[in-house]
């Protein structure tokens, strides 16, 4: 068996995510979506303290870009879509030759086997309510919740109207999909079949196992090289459903088993990930980019203890509200705390943290990051607030 230093595994990881290369000096369509397809996927989240999230990771590996390029290939005319909007890790912005490979997970929702419980019920005894949601919008076109009577959420976290949970399950279930958002991000809902381009619509809907091989796959392509519960946890698939894939993509050549230094578990190499000798570059990242969502392989690669605190008492958060982390090269060495203050054209940068050991030159590149984000964000100014170093 192959055995990997954990520096090589690192390595591996950041070239597969599309880090250690220069910015384009003009960032155009192609590059963005050469991104989106090696990452698989952006996840969707309407927090917009510093940008929305699905915006970030292309911002990370690209620098300054347009974000109008991502909403027309996410938002614009059917026949230029080349994204869709489902659940993957998330809520997700997915290339659209994936539809097919999701039309197993749609089918379960229908049949009301998987999603909240408040969904599943549309499935059975209230399939006439979701019905007459969907006959809706199938005579007079695109509509979002507000658009129905009492259709608004509630206020709260995940307080969705009635009509709101109709949408969703048919949403899950393939029914319907995002035909755009409204400013707010509303999410606006139309028939998938007037959303997503014929060509893709008609393809043949693979069988789950070969679905599922696929998504794997895919994983194993963005990771590099992952463990079994990494390769899983990408677009969100239970080990029944994705555990049959590895063993058959090992077999084919596809996945090649490896021992990484201080892991546990076994893992795989994909068979085109590249091994570079260094990776250089800086780069702030979304708490839900690829490199570091997953919290535990985070730490197993970085040695970096990441948690997300938007949820957490403003007494009880460590390091701030929206902190990103800093990648620096091969290592995680700083955290900031962002906000952007649009009124007054400036990038707040609440709090800095440096992470022990971090080399005396962090500052300085953070410095150089944090002004390449002002500009793409249209701010004047970078304002930095207090800066600690954390204690090992």
């Amino acid at each position: 068996m192959t055995r990997l230093s954990l520096k090589q595994a690192r390595r591996i990881f950041l070239a597969a995510q599309g880090f250690g290369v220069r910015h384009p000096a003009l960032v155009g369509a192609p590059h963005l979506r050469r991104t989106v397809e090696r990452l698989g996927l952006h996840q969707i989240d309407s927090v917009n303290v510093l940008a929305r999230m699905h915006y970030l990771p292309a911002f990370s590996r690209l620098g300054c870009y347009d974000r109008a390029l991502l909403e027309r290939d996410a938002w614009g005319p059917k026949r230029s879509r080349r994204l869709f909007e489902y659940w993957a890790h998330e809520a997700s912005l997915l290339p659209i030759d994936l539809h097919p490979h999701f039309r197993w997970r749609m089918a379960r929702a229908e049949r009301g086997e998987i999603g909240w419980k408040g969904l599943r019920s549309f499935a059975r005894e209230r399939h006439g309510e979701a019905k007459a949601v969907l006959d809706r919008i199938a005579a007079e076109g695109p509509l979002a919740a507000s658009d129905f009577e009492n259709g608004g959420s509630k206020s709260g976290w995940w307080e969705w109207s009635e009509t709101k949970l109709a949408l969703e399950w048919l949403f899950w279930s393939g029914r319907i999909t995002t035909a755009t958002r409204r400013g707010s991000f509303e999410r606006i809902y139309d028939l998938s079949e007037r959303v997503i381009p014929r060509a893709v619509f008609d393809l043949p809907t693979p069988d789950a196992a070969t679905a599922q091989r696929a998504l794997i796959e895919r994983s194993a392509r963005a990771l590099g090289v992952a463990t079994a519960a990494d390769l899983r946890d990408y677009f969100r698939l239970k080990p029944e459903e994705a555990n049959h894939a590895i063993p058959e993509l090992e077999e084919e050549g596809v996945l090649v088993p490896v021992a990484v230094q201080g892991w546990s578990q076994k893992a795989w190499l994909h068979r085109d990930a590249r091994v570079p000798r260094k990776v250089t570059g800086d780069a702030l990242l979304a708490p839900f980019d690829p490199l570091v969502w997953e919290r535990s392989r985070t730490e197993r690669l970085f040695g970096f203890r990441y948690r997300i605190e938007i949820y957490v008492p403003a007494d009880k958060r460590t390091h701030g509200y929206f902190v990103l982390p800093f990648l620096m090269d091969e290592a995680l060495t700083a955290r900031v705390d962002l906000k952007a203050d649009r009124q007054n054209g400036r990038l707040l940068a609440h709090r800095v943290t440096l992470e022990p050991g971090a080399p005396e030159d962090t500052e300085e590149r953070l410095a150089v990051e944090l002004a390449r984000m002002a500009e793409w964000l249209g701010l004047g100014e970078v304002h930095v607030g207090e800066t600690v170093r954390g204690e090992r």
